[in-house]
């Protein structure tokens, strides 16, 4: 797997360019990003904490998704020079300012699934 961040950006959608809500939705789209951020939400995090935390996830897919984090600009990735290696993962200023975001959707979330647990569905 490389190791440049760049091999990881996002592909260019004219869609994007044009839709700010799409954009931003293309950074935290993924079945496990949501759930990375949360962990590093609350802190600087090493590899092993994160996959820790999300048991369910695959080495490969967590590698993938903090690497594309990462090439988005929302996570930064250091590596000491230890013996073993330690690498540890934290959010970037727009990840800090993503994480407001995210509060704002959890908070959505949760009434959302109040309601559809009690059927009060709000429709149009």
């Amino acid at each position: 797997m490389s190791s440049d961040p760049t091999d990881y950006r996002q592909q260019h959608d004219p869609l994007r360019q044009n839709c700010a809500v799409k954009a931003a939705i293309d950074v935290i789209r993924g079945r496990w990003k949501p759930s990375i951020l949360w962990e590093l939400h609350h802190g600087t995090k090493r590899y092993s904490e994160i996959a820790h935390a999300i048991p369910q996830i695959t080495a490969q897919a967590l590698t993938v998704q903090l690497r594309q984090l990462e090439a988005d600009g929302v996570i930064t990735r250091t590596v000491y020079a230890e013996v073993p290696a330690r690498v540890e993962y934290q959010l970037s200023d727009d990840g800090r300012a993503l994480s407001r975001v995210m509060d704002a959707l959890e908070a959505w979330g949760g009434e959302y699934l109040e309601r559809q647990a009690t059927g009060n569905v709000v429709s149009a």
